[in-house]
C-alpha cells in the first residue's frame, strides 16, 4: 500500500522530481521580508533543495519556486522563502518560466 503524502510533501514533488532529473541543476534561494534582493543568499544542490525547503515550509514559511530556463534548456530553479509581506516578483527577461507553484500554508 502506497503511504500517503503530507501536503508539504506532494507540494514539493515536482522539485523532487526535476532534481532527479537535472542533477546538475542549481537551486538559488532568495529571502522576501523588506523586499526581494536581486541576487540570490545562497546556491543548493540539486539533492539539497527539498529537503532544505521541507523543513521551512514545516516552520511555517511561504514558497514560490519557478524551473527558470535560458532558451529551451533549464538553467536554475528559483527558490523564494518569506513569512511575511508580498509575495516574490515574476521571473524577469530573460529567463523564462518552465514549471512554478506557491505554497502559502
Amino acid at each position: 500500500m502506497a503511504k500517503e503524502l503530507t501536503p508539504v510533501e506532494a507540494f514539493l514533488a515536482p522539485l523532487a522530481k526535476i532534481a532527479r532529473q537535472h542533477r546538475e541543476i542549481e537551486g538559488l534561494v532568495f529571502w522576501g521580508g523588506d523586499g526581494w534582493d536581486p541576487s540570490p543568499s545562497e546556491a543548493l544542490e540539486a539533492e539539497e533543495i527539498v529537503f532544505y525547503a521541507e523543513g521551512l515550509l514545516i516552520d511555517g514559511f511561504h514558497m514560490d519556486w519557478a524551473l527558470v530556463a535560458d532558451g529551451d534548456a533549464p538553467d536554475h530553479l528559483r527558490l523564494c522563502f518569506w513569512q511575511e509581506g508580498t509575495p516574490p516578483p515574476p521571473v524577469a527577461a530573460p529567463w523564462r518560466v518552465i514549471d512554478e507553484a506557491r505554497w502559502t500554508g
